[in-house]
């Protein structure tokens, strides 16, 4: 077997034992500081971004879901996300979350770490994948735990008119009240034209798995959403309506994202920016195949 084959199975077994592991783990009730469906696109290498996230909860669930915890109804909730591109396929971020509740009072939830895994250049492929995790330490209000963490696989599909994105999340966290919650999400859309996208996205949370509540104790909400750009500035708006009671009944969504020049490389308006390994990782490997297994340790799930 190549060594790119067995890195290929011992990141499937990583996988695997993650998923058992947020099986048997504990549930997790959070703020939504995120409303978002992530379709495997990373940073090019030496690539920093920012997106700022705000949603507001415009009539949503008025009792605390456990004694201190935030009130979703009339809260504002957000986060500074900061990203840069390590390899071809891992990119690295980091999160400020923060709310501020019908009172006006504004919380913070400290911060949280992004690992997102991707197969390179996903954005130029029909079917496209990858895993992110995240990493919390999040402050009452919010979790009732002083740690958490999301595991989303993404997969997606795409063709010039179309592109289909689901992501199956599992949030857990540690605690008295903590607990697993799967919460898949997903997103059907239809290209208007370069850069502009009218679509839907669905985002539940169905608990822990194997206990499930009763449908209309589950959260499952369904957006109405649009993404295009201004200048160099992408643009995602939505607005989402619960389709129980367990679910806030209208938020409204905004994502601003804006990508820096990489250093070094000359700005153009040519489509579909390749990716390449900067100089100094490429003089670490002398054999091809060990390059190759530099841009794609997925390989050999592909």
């Amino acid at each position: 077997m190549s060594l790119q084959s067995r890195l290929g199975h011992c990141f499937a077994v990583s996988l695997l034992a993650t998923a058992l592991l947020c099986l048997i783990g504990p549930r997790l009730a959070q703020a939504v500081d995120e409303i978002q469906v992530y379709n495997a696109d990373i940073n090019e290498v030496g690539q920093f971004s920012i997106q700022q996230h705000v949603n507001y909860t415009i009539k949503g669930i008025s009792e605390p879901a456990y004694p201190g915890a935030l009130i979703s109804n009339r809260a504002w909730n957000g986060s500074p996300e900061f990203a840069y591109g390590v390899t071809p396929w891992l990119e690295l971020g980091l999160y400020v979350p923060w709310a501020v509740n019908e009172q006006g009072q504004f919380l913070s939830n400290n911060i949280k770490l992004r690992t997102l895994f991707a197969v390179p250049e996903a954005e130029k492929r029909d079917f496209f994948y990858g895993l992110n995790f995240e990493y919390d330490f999040p402050r009452w209000a919010f979790v009732p735990s002083r740690f958490a963490m999301e595991v989303r696989p993404i997969i997606g599909w795409r063709n010039s008119q179309w592109e289909l994105i689901i992501n199956p999340i599992i949030d857990f966290a540690w605690g008295q009240l903590g607990d697993v919650d799967f919460a898949p999400a997903a997103r059907l859309a239809r290209k208007l034209a370069e850069d502009t996208f009218i679509g839907l996205e669905y985002y539940s949370g169905l608990g822990a798995p194997g206990s499930f509540p009763s449908f209309t104790q589950q959260s499952h909400q369904l957006f109405a959403v649009t993404d295009f750009k201004i200048g160099k500035l992408d643009v995602d708006l939505g607005i989402g309506y619960g389709l129980t009671p367990g679910s806030d009944r209208w938020v409204a969504k905004t994502i601003l994202s804006y990508e820096f020049p990489v250093p070094g490389k000359k700005d153009d308006d040519s489509p579909g920016p390749v990716m390449r390994t900067p100089s100094a990782m490429r003089s670490m490997f002398s054999q091809q195949s060990l390059e190759q297994m530099a841009r794609n340790p997925l390989a050999g799930l592909q």
